[in-house]
């Protein structure tokens, strides 16, 4: 029987608070207390910038950003300046590669294939770019990806377009990439899928490439009581 991955779907949150369960979760799946786990939430609005980041790809001034709400953030995965936003997919799997047999390489192109196979069954035909990591179609980026590996554990991970708002954007470079833009599935399909429903497609697609088993779970049952009692119970009482 295949391992069991466990999703864990926790609505709307805000970025700080999520980046520290990762890294909770992180030292948890290390010391084995955990199985594979993957968050699947949307943010707050927010800029993030990796750490091959240039700053001057966030073409507006403070006051702009302020105005819209969004906030900027310097984190350790991999990568330049990205947007995330309502409407959009985030997921962070936290999985242990060695467990898997994956390398970090395999384990990217993992995640574009199970991104390309999730849009795929709602008629959307994406797919890799030369040289760029991320899911594709044509010209214009789909879905973003960047990753953190620590002791064989990954964390940070991807983010699929479904309908946010595309104007915000148009602060930043994504990614540095100057030669296309970026798309959403709303756009593609002319229509907005369930967000519910997405997440159902691309855990199912997310655990068929990563030869696991998904299970739903909540943060409560994957990580009880200790330190981590406050922030569960904020990001329990948020979440729908």
């Amino acid at each position: 029987m295949r391992p069991p991955l466990a999703a864990v779907r926790l609505g709307r949150q805000p970025y700080g608070r999520v980046h520290r369960l990762q890294h909770a979760l992180v030292e948890a799946r290390q010391r084995d207390e955990i199985n594979d786990v993957a968050l699947f939430l949307e943010h707050e609005p927010v800029i993030t910038l990796g750490r091959r980041a240039d700053a001057s790809h966030i073409v507006v001034e403070e006051s702009v950003l302020t105005r819209a709400g969004i906030e900027v953030v310097e984190i350790e995965r991999g990568g330049d300046v990205t947007y995330h936003g309502p409407g959009q997919l985030v997921g962070y799997p936290i999985v242990d590669l060695s467990r898997l047999g994956l390398g970090p390489s395999d384990y990217m192109h993992a995640l574009e294939d199970a991104i390309i196979a999730a849009v795929g069954d709602y008629g959307i035909a994406a797919g890799r770019r030369h040289g760029q990591v991320g899911v594709w179609v044509e010209g214009n980026k789909i879905c973003a990806l960047g990753v953190r590996v620590s002791k064989r554990v990954t964390y940070h991970g991807f983010a699929l377009n479904v309908d946010p708002n595309m104007d915000h954007w148009r602060m930043i470079v994504p990614c540095g990439i100057r030669d296309g833009f970026v798309t959403s599935m709303a756009a593609e399909m002319g229509c907005v899928p369930a967000m519910d429903a997405v997440v159902d497609t691309v855990v199912t697609r997310l655990s068929e490439r990563l030869g696991l088993t998904p299970t739903e779970c909540r943060l409560s049952g994957l990580l009880p009581g200790g330190a981590l009692e406050a922030l569960l119970a904020g990001m329990e009482s948020s979440k729908d």
